[in-house]
């Protein structure tokens, strides 16, 4: 403390000092709504959440139950209707068992809107910060009526007075206006809801080594198709529609992985800037769908429309996955607002330092959970049990999963939460996928997460991207990649499907961007062009941006077939951005997280333009021959041995002049790799336990800006080549019988990759 007149302002914040705000004042307050007491049954303390039963004596109504293990009373908050203006009805909840506050309400269905208050200590210096003010979102809600875009964050809905002239202690003085006017609220939802439509879902369980992703935001993807009514579009049923659905089949994607759908928030910079958080990376209910993509309503009407969304899919083969945001909540920092678990037990659910005021962040987002109590690892493990078991999706990508992998501090292996998954008889049949890094000192976990996981290869992503705009210095990194990173994952049983393999994601440039421009441009965000990464890995080509240069246009098309081609023929699993296959442009943003606009949504008129007609015709072309050919989409990494004593190598490295690679090969600067994939030396078995078998491959890469003269590897190897795919023509295929004899030379065009059949 600078003085003793700070230290006096601190010690009132401890015992609520400041002039209490009037709640009941109109205008920034807000108006009170009336409210009323009711009692409640005793109930049961599991399960937590809101669950509609029927409860003693044959009657009906709703269990709730809410861990607060720190506090001294819970009121449960019901309101009569939507708005500022319902009618509040406080009942306490008198029964505690292990920490869990519960009550059941008679007569409470389907559609009751309610919310928490809890009582305690005000004490943020040892983290303590109850706040009986503040309406809080249960974190088991499964649906929330109300969107913090519309609703926007007042001063009202922060625990502290967030005005308060001296911000270095703004956070220790408590505010007591009223914040019921101006947040969402929970909604009760019968367990069987569209209980007959769901009952003859079949999920697609495409084996890992068969899956392609295709990542994609339910509002971007849906929100200009014009084959989607107007009303559905940006929702979970325009996401259903036949119209989208198409689109998925016909470019032979097996799942789709959804941008975050879990109920999330708005940040306060952006809604003053008139922005909002467009990607979702800010939960706040980890249970329920977000409501404003729902176009049926959100007084629980999402819950059916997103299943609905999920048995569409499902019957079309396409697995769901949801990309989940378990390593932060939407509270921010100190200084941010109390929607939930800060108000519920802060001490209890976040990670805090040892100057308890402040949060242990390895989000880069303010705060992070505290997986290892028991009560977090269950919020956590009892939310994705949820979406399986009753929500029906097939798996999980967790965002910066080494933030949840961490023990007190480092990460750890070992962790509660990874322990939990393993063993979790639900859990460990889904698929996994982490983001194996976080922000906090030692959190990049690349290749170090176990079994049954997989994870997003960025080494991939940097390794590709940087061999084509011609950065690498040699090709042995390149070599890893494309075979499966057997460096990173062959250890512990993990398999080459370990490898998420990707080139773009949501964070970051499209893939027309990363061959258009070498530097961001997010004026647009407002933030002075200093927010997204500096690293982007990407050549513009010859000119910044968009260009009327034929040339250079031209060559950003055959870049783009050179990126794609790499990605859909490298084994490991392939992830496409939408849009990416008809090259999608966001005008050089690489980090569009607030642009709910024409700069995020996909274009669906680039496939009627000579860039995405041809794009598009080449990536459906290249995952037929994916799902076509095993040898493409292998099991298990490869040796550099037969199979079978009359067989080649499973997997050879050739020079440009046609010899197998040294090890000085490896060393030596390149611009040229060509990889031999034997369709006879493929371990494994079919279901029938006959010997999987396949054509043979010979992949050209060559990034120089020159062509270059190859000599193709002759018997044994092949007698003869037919050219499958040669990304330097506009338009693919060549006249049935372009072949080449083994040991000839051919001319491989600049910036060019080949695929060829091995004839024999």
């Amino acid at each position: 403390m600078s003085s003793a007149a700070e230290q006096e302002t601190v010690d009132e914040g401890v015992r609520g000092g400041p002039p209490r705000a009037p709640s009941a004042t109109p205008g920034a307050e807000g108006r009170a709504a009336p409210v009323r007491a009711a009692p409640a049954w005793p109930g049961a303390p599991t399960p937590l959440g809101a669950r509609y039963r029927v409860g003693p004596d044959g009657v009906a109504g709703t269990n709730f139950a809410l861990w607060a293990g720190g506090a001294e009373a819970v009121e449960l908050c019901l309101f009569d209707g939507p708005g500022p203006a319902a009618t509040e009805t406080r009942v306490p909840l008198a029964e505690l068992t292990h920490g869990i506050w519960h009550g059941f309400v008679p007569g409470a269905g389907a559609g009751q809107r309610y919310g928490y208050r809890v009582h305690g200590r005000w004490d943020p210096w040892t983290g303590a910060r109850w706040n009986p003010a503040k309406l809080l979102l249960d974190p088991y809600a499964r649906a929330v009526d109300g969107d913090y875009a519309d609703f926007g964050l007042p001063p009202a809905v922060y625990g502290h007075v967030r005005d308060w002239p001296q911000q270095h202690v703004a956070d220790t003085v408590r505010d007591d206006r009223d914040s019921a006017p101006f947040v969402p609220k929970g909604v009760v939802v019968h367990d069987d809801a569209d209980g007959d439509e769901w009952m003859d879902d079949r999920r697609p369980k495409t084996p890992w080594a068969d899956s392609v992703i295709y990542e994609l935001h339910v509002r971007g993807f849906t929100k200009l198709h014009p084959g989607i009514p107007e009303e559905l579009r940006g929702t979970y049923a325009g996401l259903a529609h036949p119209a989208a659905i198409e689109h998925l089949v016909g470019l032979g994607v097996t799942a789709v992985e959804l941008l975050p759908v879990h109920q999330f928030a708005h940040e306060d910079h952006l809604l003053r800037r008139g922005l909002v958080n467009y990607w979702g990376y800010n939960s706040i209910g980890y249970f329920a769908p977000h409501g404003a993509y729902a176009a049926s309503g959100t007084a629980g009407q999402q819950v059916g429309e997103f299943k609905r969304m999920v048995r569409a899919l499902h019957a079309a083969g396409i697995e769901v996955i949801l990309d989940v945001v378990y390593n932060h909540t939407a509270e921010a920092g100190e200084l941010g607002p109390m929607l939930s678990l800060r108000g519920i037990d802060n001490r209890g659910y976040y990670r805090l330092q040892s100057d308890a005021r402040r949060y242990a962040d390895y989000t880069g987002c303010g705060n992070t959970l505290h997986v290892v109590q028991p009560h977090v690892l269950r919020l956590i493990t009892d939310s994705l049990r949820y979406w399986v078991t009753e929500m029906g999706v097939d798996g999980f990508r967790f965002d910066l999963a080494a933030a949840l992998a961490r023990s007190m501090h480092d990460v750890d292996m070992l962790s509660p939460f990874l322990a939990v998954i393993a063993q979790d008889p639900v859990l460990r049949r889904v698929k996994l996928i982490a983001e194996p890094w976080d922000v906090g000192n030692g959190g990049y976990q690349v290749g170090a997460f176990p079994p049954l996981w997989t994870e997003w290869n960025d080494r991939y992503r940097d390794s590709v991207r940087d061999f084509w705009r011609g950065a690498l210095h040699d090709v042995r990194d390149l070599g890893y990649r494309l075979s499966g990173s057997s460096d990173l994952y062959a250890w512990g049983g993990r398999r080459p499907y370990a490898s998420i393999n990707f080139v773009t994601a949501h964070d970051g440039f499209t893939l027309r961007d990363l061959v258009s421009y070498e530097h961001k441009h997010n004026e647009a965000n407002g933030e002075g062009n200093r927010d997204g990464t500096h690293d982007n890995r990407s050549w513009n080509c010859g000119a910044e941006g968009e260009t009327d240069d034929p040339a250079i246009n031209a060559l950003r098309r055959r870049q783009l077939r050179n990126l794609l081609t790499t990605l859909l023929l490298s084994t490991g699993v392939p992830m496409l951005v939408a849009g990416d296959e008809m090259g999608r442009t966001q005008g050089g943003s690489n980090n569009a997280y607030c642009q709910d606009n024409e700069v995020s949504w996909v274009d669906w008129t680039l496939p009627e333009q000579e860039t995405g007609r041809g794009l598009l015709e080449l990536t459906r072309r290249l995952l037929a021959l994916r799902h076509a050919h095993p040898v493409l989409r292998r099991r298990a990494f490869f040796s550099g041995r037969p199979q079978a004593p009359d067989g080649l190598r499973d997997l050879a490295w050739f020079t440009p002049q046609g010899t197998e690679m040294t090890e000085g090969d490896w060393y030596a600067p390149s611009a040229t790799l060509a990889l031999y994939l034997s369709g006879r030396d493929i371990p494994g078995r079919d279901a029938r336990g006959a010997q999987v078998t396949d054509d043979s491959f010979l992949t050209v890469l060559h990034a120089a800006g020159e062509p270059v003269d190859f000599r193709l590897p002759g018997p044994p190897w092949a007698e003869a080549y037919e050219v499958v795919v040669d990304t330097s023509l506009e338009k693919q295929g060549r006249p049935p019988g372009t072949v080449h004899a083994g040991g000839s030379v051919v001319r491989v065009p600049a910036r060019c990759v080949l695929l060829l059949r091995v004839r024999t």
